[in-house]
């Protein structure tokens, strides 16, 4: 689980780079024909912070974060095929500068959780303690 969560989160920042990019480069004026790309990447984004959720609900992380998590990756796709419809004319830029926000936040999140699920991992079973040697024992009792 540990190398799952690693790996996706790797992915996620890379994905997130591309997808920082890309925006950047819609709010330019400039790429407006990659924005189906951006969209795929936004839903790849997505699917990982979802797997990392069930993942973190597995390895016993804090469920509030998960629940959060979990929640948040409905937001994100919501947002992103609903924005052009939102606040059209000179203030769209608020809405713009909103998916930015709701984006990060996805991708903190992703690797929030992505960093508990490692840190879970290499905590010992409750009821045990790693000696020296790097063996499990159990506690006396």
């Amino acid at each position: 689980m540990k190398t799952a969560a690693t790996g996706l989160r790797v992915f996620v920042g890379l994905d997130g780079l591309i997808l920082i990019t890309l925006g950047l480069l819609f709010w330019s004026g400039n790429a407006d024909s990659l924005i189906p790309v951006h969209m795929l990447l936004g839903i790849a984004l997505v699917l990982a912070l979802w797997t990392l959720a069930v993942l973190a609900a597995i390895a016993r992380v804090n469920l509030a974060l998960v629940v959060v998590a979990a929640l948040w990756g409905f937001v994100v796709p919501i947002l992103g095929l609903t924005q052009t419809r939102l606040l059209p004319g000179a203030a769209h830029w608020l809405i713009q500068l909103l998916h930015l926000l709701v984006g990060l936040t996805a991708i903190a999140l992703a690797q929030i959780l992505a960093q508990r699920i490692a840190r879970h991992q290499s905590r010992p079973p409750v009821g045990q303690h790693a000696t020296q040697s790097g063996a499990l024992e159990g506690s006396a009792g």
